[in-house]
This record gives C-alpha cells, sequence and structure tokens, in this order.
C-alpha cells in the first residue's frame, strides 16, 4: 500500500485543515505481567505443552494499517486506522 508521505486534512486541535506528516505507527511493548500472558504462561507450565498449537490450517488474514499523522502548524500528533486489511507493508512517501 503506498501513502504519500504529506497529507492535508483536518487537525482536531486547529479545528482547520492543515498538513500533516504521515508516518507508520508502530505496535506497542508487551507488558510481561498482563492478564493474557499470566493466563498463557499458567496453562503452558507442566506436562501439557503449548495450548495454541493449531489443529488445521489456519488462513492469513492481513492487519489492518494504522498511520502516525502529525500535524505541521501544532504538531499534534493523532493515529487514523484504515478499516481496509492489507497483507502488504506500507510504504510511505513512494
Amino acid at each position: 500500500m503506498k501513502v504519500p508521505d504529506k497529507i492535508r486534512t483536518n487537525c482536531p486541535k486547529c479545528k482547520k485543515h492543515t498538513q500533516h506528516k504521515v508516518r507508520q505507527a508502530r505496535k506497542g511493548k508487551e507488558k510481561r505481567m498482563n492478564w493474557g500472558r499470566r493466563q498463557y504462561e499458567r496453562v503452558k507450565a507442566g506436562y501439557g505443552g503449548s495450548p495454541r498449537t493449531p489443529k488445521k490450517p489456519v488462513f492469513k488474514i492481513g492487519k489492518r494499517t494504522v498511520l502516525l499523522l502529525e500535524c505541521g502548524e501544532c504538531n499534534k500528533k493523532r493515529q487514523k486506522v484504515y478499516s481496509a486489511r492489507t497483507k502488504k507493508t506500507v510504504e510511505v512517501g513512494k
């Protein structure tokens, strides 16, 4: 998916259309002791093995693209999520 490196769109802080710099948002780091990780470790403990071994082949679904928009005037950052799922990586500014 090709995305321009600058987009003119609405800024909720300035309340007007301004130029925004575009880059791809990165995934945050998972906390070591969150609830899902604790449950996974508890089920995995002992001789049971991994609980998430697939029985059937799993079809790969592309991820939704999340872009980080930064306003050119007030430098306010916000995220924009595209509803379409894409399997290819995002190319910003190409």
